[in-house]
């Protein structure tokens, strides 16, 4: 599974990805460790950095991202715990990293998105085809409407990354807009607030 839109992956040495999200709000930041069936969704941690590395250095992962950036790049400029901030989700596997999620509000996007949740996650290759993606962000957002509810939350993702918008639509995603930049067509979808019970 692809990325859909990913801000703040990396920490400090992504700023470019930490642009136009910012912390969910008031949230108490980590979360006991998230269990699915299959998976574990985890704060970040030092031993996760050889995964952030590979994730951010897959010619596969990164199709839909304006490439990989260069190894030895990422080996200088990660910090010591990548993708550490309240929202981010390291998705394990028998106890190895297998991916990321990512929980941030936007502050600039689209005029539809501004001010919502937005969902962002991407896995390694091997881990593709499983259904981990869709297991571990529905984890996510069931958390998320735990300590927000009534949140609506958006995804956006290019329209040629078809497992990303299969995975949209599993979701609850329903489409808002389609629109384009960064030389591709993009999808922009919301999945209502959850309903909470009474």
């Amino acid at each position: 599974m692809l990325l859909a839109h990913s801000p703040g992956l990396i920490g400090d040495a992504g700023a470019d990805w930490l642009a136009g999200v910012n912390e969910l709000g008031d949230v108490a930041w980590p979360p006991a460790p998230i269990r699915t069936e299959r998976l574990v969704l985890r704060e970040s941690e030092a031993r996760d950095r050889p995964a952030f590395v590979e994730l951010l250095a897959s010619p596969e992962v990164n199709t839909y991202l304006g490439g990989p950036r260069p190894r030895d790049e990422l080996e200088r400029a990660l910090p010591a715990v990548p993708g550490r901030f309240p929202g981010g989700f390291v998705v394990e596997l028998d106890g190895k990293m297998i991916g990321q999620v990512l929980l941030r509000r936007a502050t600039e996007h689209r005029p539809a998105a501004v001010g919502k949740i937005d969902l962002g996650y991407l896995f390694l290759p091997r881990s593709w085809g499983s259904g981990y993606a869709a297991e571990a962000c529905a984890a996510a957002l069931d958390w998320l409407d735990s300590v927000l509810p009534g949140e609506p939350v958006v995804l956006a993702t290019q329209t040629a990354n078809t497992s990303s918008m299969r995975l949209a639509a599993k979701l609850g995603f329903a489409e808002l807009e389609r629109f384009h930049a960064w030389d591709a067509d993009q999808w922009l979808g919301l999945r209502p607030p959850a309903v909470p019970s009474a």
